[in-house]
């Protein structure tokens, strides 16, 4: 019997709700970084398919098509090959699950499943030398909106060394100021952990909720609609800044800086205080 509604968005909401949530009780991150994933994937199926995501069938999202939004991905949105290999393997867990769900389909699941990921060089990780760091946490504009929160998100991620979906997932909750302060954060395998903060930092993120506000669920560093910044936005954020540094620190010019530079310069930013 012919469905009524189309297979798809029926099958990601049981991966989500189901498997995800319920059954496997993955972090709120990796939760946030699928559904980034498939955000991506349905926008780019929709504008090279022409239909709405509502519209949109499991065959429509063959091998070829995978093929093409990881080829976008890497290549017109500028991820790394690292990036391009946590989409895919988002995508190949959805299809995992869509093979018990939908064995009638089980020759595209097969392909797409079967698909590789990139190799990459792992090159080591850049350190950061105290007048680079300066330089970094220098670049943002703090006469506007964005460069406020660029600067106390640039700090908070070299003082912490948290990772970029716990950078992102971040909520006005998870700080507590006053004597002691620390920001709590839930990271991989749902373990909390709590990071304590500088008086600096601290009164730097203190002017910034006070321009910030929000509910105590709210995203401390929101995108300019409000919402939680994406690994992404944050890779975004911090390749603009790190442009922007090297034009008055030359030595910039020669390191890769990531989030994950970031996190790996913790405690050499540290020391050098």
């Amino acid at each position: 019997m012919k469905r009524a509604t189309p297979d798809l968005p029926r099958l990601l909401e049981a991966f989500f709700l189901d498997r995800l949530i319920q059954q496997r009780r993955v972090s709120p991150y990796t939760v946030a970084s699928y559904r980034d994933t498939f955000r991506l994937l349905l926008r780019f199926a929709e504008r090279r398919l022409h239909k709405a995501p509502s519209a949109l069938r499991l065959a429509d999202l063959d091998a070829p098509l995978i093929g093409a939004f990881l080829h976008h991905v890497e290549n017109e949105r500028g991820n790394s090959a690292r990036s391009r290999n946590v989409r895919l393997a988002a995508i190949r867990s959805f299809f995992r699950y869509a093979a018990l769900q939908e064995p009638e389909h089980a020759g595209l699941i097969q392909r797409v499943l079967a698909m590789p990921n990139k190799r990459f060089e792992r090159r080591p990780v850049d350190f950061l030398v105290r007048s680079e760091i300066d330089a970094l946490l220098g670049a943002p504009d703090r006469s506007t909106w964005a460069g406020r929160r660029d600067h106390a998100l640039l700090l908070v991620a070299v003082e912490t060394g948290l990772r970029c979906s716990e950078l992102a997932g971040l909520r006005i909750e998870s700080l507590v100021l006053g004597r002691g302060a620390y920001l709590r954060c839930q990271g991989k395998g749902r373990k909390e952990r709590c990071t304590p903060l500088r008086k600096s930092t601290v009164a730097v993120l203190r002017g910034w909720l006070r321009e910030r506000a929000g509910a105590p669920s709210d995203p401390i560093f929101p995108n300019a609609r409000g919402g939680r910044l994406s690994p992404d936005g944050l890779e975004y954020i911090v390749s603009k800044h790190a442009a922007a540094a090297r034009q008055c620190c030359s030595s910039l010019e020669r390191k890769r800086v990531t989030p994950h530079v970031l996190r790996h310069n913790t405690e050499t930013s540290i020391t050098l205080r």
